[in-house]
Parts: structure tokens; sequence; C-alpha cells
């Protein structure tokens, strides 16, 4: 629906409900007379009823939650107490009268006592009701949606894989386990930190895992696929330049990985020695 029909359809509301008001101002205005209300009194009346129906249906579009519950039960309530006004109205020819005073609105004395009791507090409850609608609404905050940036760092944040601890057993190609002994650290040199940037207090909206085409798209290398590039990459290495650090740099992966890779490496080279010593 465009700009114009919306604006037409609000105005043809406006109208309609302007129309419907006219109707039940002059149903209210006589029963405000018929309780001894004065003619000023009686004018006021009715925008007391409609008026706060209006307030507690504009107060129901912007609350959520228990307010807007509470909205719409006043909503709900007044609506209630109008039509039934407008009914007894409807129900007593003397009411009509232009010079109407003091009369009765109903003949049984029960009902009678009921519905003067409705008509005289309603003006009250606009007052209660009407304040406590305002309040809620001046002091109503709209939850706060996450930007779009957060969004996207909370998907990037879900799409890293979990890293474990390095395990001290791989398996080589083979399907045999190569324990690997944990290498004796020395002295670290100490690196510059980076600066991180500081985590947002903001709460943030639970979001779905990321979908497999939206990560990164590097290959997965295997076993016997990561062996045969460190065979390659370090066939003129010395023996004392196999170290587990080292070929981690050249083949880029985890420093697990890269034992076993170093273990087999030499293992290999041991027997070839032992082959070509047993041939000479």
């Amino acid at each position: 629906m465009n700009r114009t029909a919306k604006t037409l359809l609000v105005l043809a509301l406006v109208a309609v409900v302007g129309m419907a008001f006219r109707v039940s101002w002059n149903a209210l205005r006589d029963v405000a007379r018929a309780i001894g209300a004065d003619g000023t009194a009686a004018t006021l009346y009715p925008f007391v009823v409609d008026g706060l129906m209006a307030l507690a249906l504009v107060a129901a579009l912007v609350l959520t939650a228990e307010a807007r519950t509470f909205a719409l039960r006043v909503l709900a309530a007044y609506t209630l107490a109008s039509l039934v006004l407008n009914y007894v109205h409807g129900l007593l020819p003397e009411l009509h009268s232009a010079s109407v005073d003091w009369s009765r609105l109903a003949d049984w004395d029960p009902a009678n006592w009921a519905l003067v009791l409705l008509a005289t507090s309603l003006p009250v409850g606009s007052i209660y009701f009407g304040s406590d609608l305002v309040a809620k609404v001046l002091h109503h905050r709209p939850p706060i949606e996450p930007t779009r940036q957060e969004l996207t760092q909370i998907d990037a944040n879900r799409s890293m894989p979990d890293q474990g601890e390095p395990s001290a057993e791989e398996t080589v190609p083979g399907g045999e386990v190569a324990s690997s002994p944990v290498p004796v650290v020395g002295p670290v040199e100490a690196r510059p930190q980076l600066a991180v940037a500081a985590e947002s207090t903001r709460p943030r909206r639970a979001t779905g895992r990321v979908p497999a085409a939206a990560r990164s798209s590097r290959p997965t290398r295997t076993d016997a696929e990561l062996l045969d590039q460190a065979r390659s990459l370090t066939e003129s290495w010395p023996v004392e330049k196999l170290t587990g650090e080292g070929i981690r740099k050249a083949l880029r992966t985890s420093p697990a990985k890269a034992r076993v890779v170093r273990e087999t490496l030499k293992a290999e080279r041991e027997r070839d020695a032992a082959a070509v010593a047993v041939a000479g």
C-alpha cells in the first residue's frame, strides 16, 4: 500500500470514529444528566469514557508485555461500560427528552443502583487508569536491537572452529598411532602484545550457525597429503633442522601434526640410512 492509500485509510478511519463518537456522545450526555450532572459536566462526560478508550488503544500499540495487557484490559472494560450505558439510553425513552432531569436508569432498584454506580465510577476510573497509562508510555523503553556490525561479529565468532588441546597421540598414515614426545620448552622470547578491543557489554541476540557455504573455503589436507608435502619441502634439510617448529612453519599446520610429521620423516631417514649401510 502506497503513502496516498494509507493517508486515505487513516482519514476514513478518523471520520468513522468521529461519527461513532457523536452518536455515543448523545447517549452518554443524557445518562450523565440522569445521574445528577449539570450541563457542563454532562457535556464533558462522553469525553471521559470514550476519550479514555482512545487513550488505551494508543497505549496498547506502544507498550509491550504486561503493560500492553493492562492497556488492553482498560480498553475492554471502558468499551463494555460505554456499550451498557448506550443500551440503557436506548431502553429509556424519558432520557431522550431535551429537558431531562434527575431520573432512574432502571425500574428495579438493584439494577438502578448498579447502573448509577457504574456511571458515577467511570470518571474516577478515567483519572486513575489514564494517569497510569500515560506514566507507562512515558517510561517505556523499546528493546535495543543489535546493529548489523554486531551481528556480523557474532556470526564470525560462531564460524571459528573450536581449538582444543593438542593430543599427545596422533594417527599417522597407515592407521598406526604414533606417540610423540613432548618437546622441552626453553625460554620463550617475549613478544609484543597486540591491543584487543574491549568486548561490548550490550546483550547480544542469539543467532543460528553460519551456513557451510559462507565459511572459509580453504581446503583441508589429509595426513597423506601433508606428509607428501613435508617430504618435498624438507628433502634438502639436514636431520638437525627437522624440528617440530620448523615443520609447523613450513607446512602452516598445527603443532601436534607437525610433531607427527617430524617423527615420521626421522623414521624414514633412519630406515634409508640403515638400508644404505647394509647395501654398502
